[in-house]
């Protein structure tokens, strides 16, 4: 019985895994569409969301059946809790990188500005790299390397804070490009909140080693289990 259980829980790691990298080529597809203008490109992020969905639901369900069934001991039901509560974050992120391709194709035709768009270039390539990290450090249960991804958020942030005063300078000086700064100055919030809800499932790497639920970059604490 207990062997029974322990495949059940290899296969939703495996899963909530897998449902990662299909979340990090959501974000990877979405600013690449959006940086090259591909209209095209977009409508596959839109398309293959619902597979992402799909899969939130599934573990979401595996997870309640484990639990209502099989009875795990605390230390069992933290990584239960931890899948099914970071895979919702990461629908979340997958439904960021949906509202970015669909940026796309609101902001096609419109004056585009270059400098801008290397800026969200270059956020996406540093919050792509977060989601990489996170899903190792899930995988390798690293609590430490949880805390310093957690950390890099302060990076991205600093990229959002960056696009706006480049949109607002942009915006000034030249009214035909008020319609794609109003873009760009979303998607860097998508891509912002995507880094927010890294810094969630880094909550939940440390919350499935300590038995905590720690607040990341705050000295806010709550025991749970």
């Amino acid at each position: 019985m207990r062997r029974l259980f322990e495949d059940e829980l290899n296969e939703l790691h495996v899963r909530f895994s897998e449902m990662g990298m299909m979340v990090n080529e959501a974000i990877f597809k979405s600013v690449k569409a959006f940086v090259n203008h591909d209209k095209a490109l977009a409508h596959t992020v839109i398309e293959d969301d619902q597979h992402i969905n799909k899969r939130e639901v599934d573990l979401e369900k595996r997870s309640f059946e484990m639990i209502a069934l099989q009875q795990p001991v605390t230390s069992d039901l933290r990584m239960i809790v931890t899948i099914m509560k970071a895979s919702s974050d990461l629908e979340r992120m997958g439904d960021h990188a949906v509202s970015i391709a669909k940026s796309t194709i609101r902001v096609k035709g419109e004056v585009r500005t270059p400098e801008i768009e290397k800026v969200i270039a270059d956020m996406a390539g540093a919050v792509k790299q977060m989601v990489d990290e996170v899903l190792d450090a899930y995988v390798r249960e690293d609590a430490d390397r949880a805390r310093e991804i957690a950390e890099e958020d302060h990076g991205i942030n600093g990229y959002s804070t960056q696009v706006y005063h480049l949109c607002i300078d942009e915006m000034t000086k030249d009214a035909d490009t008020i319609v794609s700064s109003m873009d760009y100055m979303l998607v860097s919030s998508y891509l912002e909140r995507i880094g927010d809800y890294v810094t969630n499932i880094c909550e939940w790497i440390l919350y499935l080693k300590t038995g905590k639920l720690l607040e990341l970059n705050s000295n806010a604490k709550e025991d749970v289990l």
